[in-house]
């Protein structure tokens, strides 16, 4: 055993929150034989939390560690998530769903969104959200989980609203309870290798050192080791996503129907989230600080807000963007430390999952970093951020809002070359760029090219339809499907509480 042991890489995790607890549970739960893990984190530094939506792909993590989903909504005061619905984004007064799932069905190879779009122009076709499970679902506040087989019960996923204050210590419980070594203390110094520059040990304001051979920097916006320690370059990404502050703050609900989604309304100077927990409401305010102050969007933050403020508004600042190379050396970045883009489309704990998961599979076999593995988690971390950054700023900049001098900075800002030849795709011939990993596929695309009014000159040929009363029958009975469906759903607070009875019975 003791051989086995000595095989085991070291790997020190700075930082608590989110990121800290899912970099460390994850490494102990699936490395068990190949590493050990202690955890840095201070009760004098805070961590970001407020009220956290999540994309779908956290159920796998979740799955994936063994926690049982019932346990880990009623400790974080979770609910669950069909989609986001936008409002006022590509005009004022007009909105979208952006679901968890798809847009008809594929038919003989051609997308739905071609045949749609040959109907809509032919005045044939409902609003294209009428024909996705997920976006009637959030519309009628109505959840199930997805069947798993291959029927119309199965096209769509979820995810989860939940706490992100309590989400911490929830997988510190977690992670402490499966090995993670847990130490509590302020680090003041930062020893390193003189000749490799690799990081050795961090040292504690008490006196500990604790040393390691890998590192992961989840210290925050800080980044004491990858951005601070390493000096490792951050590339900013203001000029495409100009908002850098958010203005948070819990309300109680207004109703007591709790909605299966979250809503993001466009502002004047950026966009306000609405993310309903348990137990409150969250709140806040995006902006951007060249074009409204804190002050102001705090105000206005307080006139919109739905239900009675638990808390003041807090301004969160940040700054888009991620360094230059996630992997430096020994140390990685994980979460805000390596990069952060925006809440929009809540994809801050995806990036910080991504992350994770590039790490296990790349993970050292025998105690060593291979550079080769080092460049290729910088590749395709690159990639997910490159990806996910073009995404966030189409929302911005496919609009024809022109009231207020933000909407008309992105409305005619150049944007990156990557988005804009997706954009020349997509109007050119309504195709979408297709790619087999990472995030954001056709369907999410074209909620947002079609709900923000981007309608292409043209689609694929090949559904020049013969009988588009044929097609537009066929149609109209998948809604007929889809609203049975739906009616056939508890509602969103009902099934909240069974499965909180299931828990309950199961204790």
């Amino acid at each position: 055993m003791s051989g086995v042991n000595s095989k085991k890489m070291r790997v020190v995790v700075l930082g608590g929150g989110t990121a800290g607890w899912m970099t460390a549970a994850g490494i102990a739960k699936l490395l068990p034989d190949l590493a050990s893990v202690d955890l840095i984190e201070s009760q004098d530094i805070g961590i970001v939390g407020v009220g956290e939506a999540t994309l779908p792909h956290i159920r796998g993590f979740v799955e994936r560690l063994g926690i049982d989903e019932a346990a880990f909504m009623k400790a974080t005061h979770a609910t669950y998530k069909l989609g986001i619905d936008f409002r006022d984004f590509g005009r004022i007064g007009e909105s979208y769903i952006h679901p968890f799932g798809s847009f008809g069905e594929e038919v003989g190879g051609i997308g739905f969104h071609h045949y749609w779009l040959e109907l809509q122009r032919q005045g044939l076709a409902a609003e294209l959200g009428e024909y996705s499970l997920a976006v009637a679902a959030c519309r009628a506040n109505r959840f199930t989980p997805p069947a798993q087989d291959s029927s119309l019960a199965s096209t769509y996923g979820y995810a989860y609203q939940f706490d992100a204050t309590l989400f911490g210590p929830f997988m510190r419980e977690f992670g402490t309870s499966i090995g993670v070594t847990r130490h509590e203390g302020l680090v003041v110094d930062v020893e390193r290798d003189p000749e490799s520059g690799d990081v050795t040990a961090l040292l504690l304001k008490d006196g500990r050192r604790i040393e390691g051979d890998l590192f992961v920097d989840c210290s925050g916006f800080r980044s004491l080791l990858l951005g601070q320690t390493l000096e490792e370059e951050w590339e900013d990404w203001t000029h495409w996503l100009p908002c850098d502050r958010a203005a948070a703050m819990p309300c109680t609900h207004k109703t007591s129907d709790i909605r299966p989604y979250t809503i993001a309304t466009a502002m004047p100077a950026g966009w306000r989230w609405q993310i309903p927990l348990q137990h409150r409401m969250g709140n806040g305010y995006v902006f951007s600080s060249a074009h409204l102050d804190e002050d102001a969007a705090c105000e206005a933050l307080r006139k919109a807000a739905e239900g009675d403020p638990l808390a003041d508004p807090r301004i969160l600042k940040f700054r888009p963007g991620r360094r230059k190379h996630s992997w430096s050396h020994n140390v990685l970045g994980v979460g805000l430390a390596g990069g952060f883009l925006e809440p929009l489309e809540s994809t801050s704990i995806y990036l910080a999952q991504m992350a994770i998961t590039y790490l296990i599979e790349m993970f050292p076999q025998d105690g060593k970093i291979d550079p080769r593995d080092r460049d290729e988690f910088n590749r395709l971390v690159d990639m997910e951020y490159d990806r996910v950054r073009d995404f966030l700023i189409l929302h911005y900049h496919a609009t024809t809002r022109d009231d207020s001098d933000f909407w008309n900075h992105v409305r005619t800002m150049q944007v990156p070359d990557t988005l804009a030849d997706k954009l020349e795709l997509w109007k050119r011939a309504a195709r979408i760029e297709k790619y087999s990993d990472g995030l954001f596929y056709d369907a999410s695309w074209i909620a947002v090219y079609i709900g923000q009014g981007m309608l292409p000159d043209a689609h694929d040929s090949r559904v020049s339809l013969p009988d588009p009363g044929r097609v537009s029958g066929a149609m109209d009975n998948l809604r007929k499907e889809i609203a049975s469906q739906v009616n056939a759903m508890p509602g969103h607070m009902d099934y909240l509480k069974s499965e909180a009875a299931r828990l309950a019975e199961a204790a």
